[in-house]
C-alpha cells in the first residue's frame, strides 16, 4: 500500500524506505501473535526470554484495552483481509465495535477517548455511545493527564463530521492549550495542579508533547483553528531543535524552560512511530514539514549509537524479524531510575544542573527486551495514514 508519506521517504532516502517497509511488515507479522482469541483483546506486552540452553522466546503478559484501541486506529489502514489477520477474523471496525460494547466497564478517560477516536475513524454506528462514555468520565473542572486530554480532543476532532460535538471542542482545546507551561511551547504532564507532586511538576515526557501537538494539528485540519496549529507547530519546533545527534527523541523535558532534563530511555516507538505520527499530521494540517527530523529519528532504529561497536554496528539489533518484535528501549540500567529521579529533583531548583558523574556511572548500554501492541499500532498509523499517493 503506497502513501505519500512512504513515497516521500523513498525519494529522500531509499535505505530508510526499505527500513520502514521492513518495520511495517514486522508489525503485521507481530500483531496477530499479540491477539488473544477468546478474550478478543491484545496482550499488554511480550517479554524476551533466553533459556539456559540459549533458546530465545517471548512471554506474553497481561492485557490492555488502551493498546487494543491504538491497534484498531492503526490497522484500519490495512486492506480488509489483512485487518482480519490482525483481529482474529474481524475488521478494524468490527473489533472497535467490541471495544464500544465494553465501554460501560471502562473507567479510564484515556482508554475511553481512544475507543471513541477509533469509533469515529472507522465510522462505527455506535460512535455516540462512545462519546457519551467519554463525557461521563471527563468530569468538568478536574485536572487530567495531558496525554489523555489530548486523546479526548483527537476523538472529538475525528467525530465532528458525524456527531454533534461542536459544543465540547472549545473546552477540550482550551484545556490542552492551558497545559503549556507559561509562555513556552512545551506541555506539562497534567492540565492543572493536583495530579503531579510539586517537586516534579516541571517534568514532562515525550508523550506529553507528541499527543497534544497531534491533537491540535488534527483539530485544525478538521476545521480552521490557527491558534491550535500555531501551538502544535511551536511544540514540534522545540522538540525537533532538542533532538539528539543520533536522531534520538529524548524522554524527559523541563516544560517551564523547554530544555531536556534526562534523555534516556530512548524508546523505539518514539523513533519509528510516535514522532512520525505527530509530525506527519502537523504537516498534513498545513504546519511545518519536519521530514528531515522524522528520517533522522527513524534511522536510529538501525544505528542505535548507544550500543554500537567501533564499526558502527549495534552489538544487538532493535529489530528482530524472526521474533516479530522491536525491542522497546535503550536505557541506563540505573537502579530505581536514579538518574531520572535525581535530575527531576535537582532541576526543580537548579534548572541547568547536569549531574555529569551520573552520566558516566550509568551509561545507556542496556536494552529492554519487550514489545507492546501500541508500538505497532502507531507505526501503521504513522506510515499508512495521510493522503494516498
Amino acid at each position: 500500500m503506497t502513501t505519500t508519506r512512504l513515497a516521500a521517504l523513498a525519494a529522500a532516502d531509499p535505505s530508510l524506505h526499505a527500513l520502514a517497509g521492513r518495520l511495517l511488515g514486522l508489525a503485521e507479522a507481530g500483531l496477530p501473535a499479540m491477539y488473544l482469541p477468546g478474550d478478543e483483546t491484545f496482550v499488554f506486552t511480550r517479554v524476551g526470554r533466553i533459556s539456559p540452553e540459549g533458546v530465545r522466546s517471548l512471554e506474553q503478559r497481561g492485557t490492555s484495552t488502551r493498546y487494543a484501541a491504538i491497534t484498531a486506529l492503526g490497522a484500519r489502514f490495512l486492506p480488509e483481509d489483512r485487518q482480519r489477520a490482525v483481529f482474529g477474523g474481524r475488521t478494524a471496525e468490527e473489533f472497535t465495535g467490541l471495544l464500544v460494547e465494553r465501554l460501560p466497564a471502562v473507567e479510564n478517560l484515556g482508554d475511553a477517548a481512544l475507543i471513541a477516536w477509533a469509533a469515529a475513524e472507522t465510522g462505527h454506528p455506535k460512535l455516540s455511545d462512545a462519546l457519551a462514555r467519554v463525557a461521563v468520565l471527563d468530569v468538568p473542572g478536574h485536572p487530567q493527564y495531558t496525554v489523555e486530554a489530548a486523546w479526548v480532543l483527537s476523538a472529538l476532532a475525528a467525530a465532528r463530521t458525524s456527531a454533534d460535538v461542536e459544543d465540547r471542542i472549545p473546552a477540550a482545546r482550551d484545556r490542552l492549550l492551558a497545559a503549556r507551561e507559561g509562555d513556552g511551547p512545551l506541555f506539562g504532564h497534567a492540565t492543572a495542579p493536583g495530579l503531579v507532586p510539586g517537586y516534579r511538576s516541571h517534568v514532562a515526557c515525550f508523550a506529553d508533547q507528541t499527543y497534544p501537538l497531534q491533537a491540535l494539528a488534527r483539530l485544525h485540519a478538521s476545521g480552521a483553528d490557527p491558534r491550535a496549529l500555531a501551538a502544535a507547530d511551536a511544540c514540534a519546533a522545540r522538540i525537533c531543535a532538542l533532538q539528539g545527534d543520533g536522531g534520538q527523541w529524548w524522554w524527559h523535558y523541563d516544560a517551564r524552560r523547554g530544555t531536556v532534563i534526562e534523555g534516556y530511555p530512548v524508546y523505539s516507538v518514539h523513533q519509528h512511530a510516535m514522532a512520525p505520527t505527530a509530525l506527519f499530521d502537523l504537516a498534513d494540517a498545513g504546519g511545518t514539514d519536519f521530514g528531515a527530523e522524522i528520517r533522522r529519528g527513524l534511522g536510529w532504529m538501525a544505528r542505535v549509537p548507544e550500543i554500537a561497536g567501533p564499526a558502527g554496528t549495534p552489538r544487538e539489533p532493535m529489530v528482530l524479524d524472526d521474533l516479530g518484535v522491536t525491542w522497546r528501549k535503550v536505557y541506563r540500567g540505573d537502579p530505581k531510575k536514579a538518574v531520572r529521579a535525581a535530575r527531576g529533583l535537582t532541576t526543580k531548583v537548579v534548572p541547568q544542573a547536569r549531574l555529569a558523574p551520573l552520566d558516566r556511572l550509568f551509561r545507556p548500554l542496556s536494552v529492554d527486551r519487550e514489545c507492546r501492541p501500541y508500538e505497532f499500532g502507531w507505526m501503521l498509523f504513522a506510515w499508512l495514514g495521510g493522503p494516498r499517493g
